[in-house]
């Protein structure tokens, strides 16, 4: 009997000993298998046609005084929006280039009351057809350019003039083109026949000719030689520029006096989600006029816009 017991004890120690063996080889292997990586095999040479992304970004400013010895307004709140989307599409001898930016911004105080700070709906599509190996294309370029709101020239506190409102003025650039894009952060593109609209909605700016369309018309149409430069450069981990150079002739009225388009965008990125912005915008137009602090309409002069700020932003991409 002891035998007996003796031989069956050993056995159904042999298959448990066995069995926690079995499982230790099972772990084993899973723990080797978990840790191996895929190796990409160096024959899938594929590249993505479709490059899109964008940025995401809100700034808020906020400022309060009470009794202050040095003076300032009681309070002021400002607030920036942006969203910049771009989709690069590449394939072979075609290149298409489109980007969206859209922007809006705010500022309240308590001596001004609230005005718009930044206002700008800005599509450019372009595209391409490589004709040379020294990175040449023969394409198409459109642009339309506007606003969201009614914009006011402020004379003083209490007076303020409409120069402008959605779709007052929009631009409307259509361009075959000859352009050198050697690669995604640098292209030029040169037009000597370009076709360009000038649209003013808003029934009183165009009773007045705003924006050089006649007055009682809502449209005016150019012909002339149109350039442009984009810019992208990454200054370092953290800091980046972008900006775009527009020139404009028209052949039909002063071809000599070339309109311009700049815009400056400086990003210092702080943490993975905030984010200091610099930009500055000029504008020339040879039919915009400008209005002095009495309101009386005067001649064309360089627009200049800055806005800096920090704030919450967010880079997204495929």
């Amino acid at each position: 009997m002891k035998k007996i017991t003796w031989s069956v004890f050993l056995c159904l120690s042999f298959i448990y000993s066995s069995q926690i063996f079995a499982q230790d080889q099972t772990v084993k292997e899973l723990k080797e298998a978990g840790s191996k990586t895929i190796a990409k095999d160096p024959k899938d040479t594929t590249v993505k046609i479709w490059k899109t992304g964008g940025l995401l970004s809100v700034n808020v400013n906020q400022g309060a005084l009470s009794n202050w010895a040095a003076g300032g307004d009681k309070s002021s709140l400002s607030v920036a929006s942006l969203v910049s989307l771009y989709a690069f599409y590449k394939k072979d001898k075609h290149v298409w280039d489109n980007t969206l930016e859209l922007a809006y911004g705010l500022v309240n105080t308590t001596s001004l009351g609230t005005r718009k700070a930044d206002d700008r709906i800005d599509l450019l599509s372009r595209y391409g057809y490589q004709i040379s190996k020294n990175h040449w294309y023969a394409g198409m370029l459109f642009n339309f350019r506007t606003q969201f709101a009614k914009g006011y020239n402020y004379t003083d506190a209490n007076k303020k003039i409409m120069t402008s409102d959605f779709f007052a003025p929009a631009y409307i650039v259509v361009s075959p083109n000859i352009s050198y894009q050697p690669s995604d952060n640098f292209s030029v593109s040169l037009s000597p026949a370009t076709a360009r609209w000038v649209i003013v909605s808003n029934d009183s700016l165009s009773s007045v000719g705003a924006f050089g369309v006649d007055p009682g018309k809502k449209i005016r149409t150019e012909f002339g030689a149109f350039g442009s430069v984009n810019y992208k450069a990454k200054i370092s981990e953290n800091a980046s520029y972008q900006g775009r150079l527009d020139l404009f002739s028209n052949y039909l009225k002063n071809p000599q006096n070339i309109d311009l388009y700049m815009t400056n965008v400086l990003l210092v990125k702080v943490t993975k989600l905030i984010t200091v912005s610099l930009s500055l915008d000029m504008i020339y137009d040879d039919d915009v006029k400008s209005v002095d602090k009495d309101g009386n309409v005067r001649g064309p002069r360089i627009q200049l816009k800055e806005l800096m700020g920090i704030g919450l932003s967010y880079r997204f991409k495929n």
